[in-house]
């Protein structure tokens, strides 16, 4: 077995001792490990602050140059954990995150969460992937 660090040019430095994402080699597959992604941009300030939508639609480009950078693509995701600060703002989190998983959703949870690790950020998305 071995890991490696993903981390794509032009993405949120890691704030703490953690890597975007970790890519595990286990021979016959790669699976791949996102860490919680926020509407971080590269300088650091928060995207659109709590505005569900546009956070939305930014942790997935986000995502996706994660996966891209794998050598993957969303339809390799085989597990979502979303974190919202507010269950009302499901519907326009749920419309961005459908257009990703037109087959096959893969396995998926949801939480309602008092906060997240920066102020103004109203969803974070990790995702577990193989190929």
């Amino acid at each position: 077995m071995k890991k490696s660090a993903i981390h794509p040019p032009n993405h949120p430095a890691p704030r703490g001792a953690y890597s975007p994402a970790v890519r595990v080699d286990l021979g016959g597959a790669n699976l791949l490990f996102v860490t919680g992604q926020l509407a971080i941009d590269p300088a650091g300030a928060v995207v659109a602050p709590y505005d569900a939508t546009a956070q939305t639609e930014y942790v997935f480009r986000l995502i996706g140059s994660i996966l891209e950078e794998a050598g993957m693509k969303f339809s390799d995701i085989v597990r979502v954990q979303t974190y919202l600060t507010r269950m009302d703002d499901f519907e326009k989190f749920s419309a961005v995150r459908n257009r990703h998983f037109p087959a096959t959703p893969p396995a998926s949870t949801l939480l309602e969460v008092k906060g997240l690790a920066r102020e103004g950020c109203c969803v974070e998305l990790e995702v577990t992937a193989i190929a």
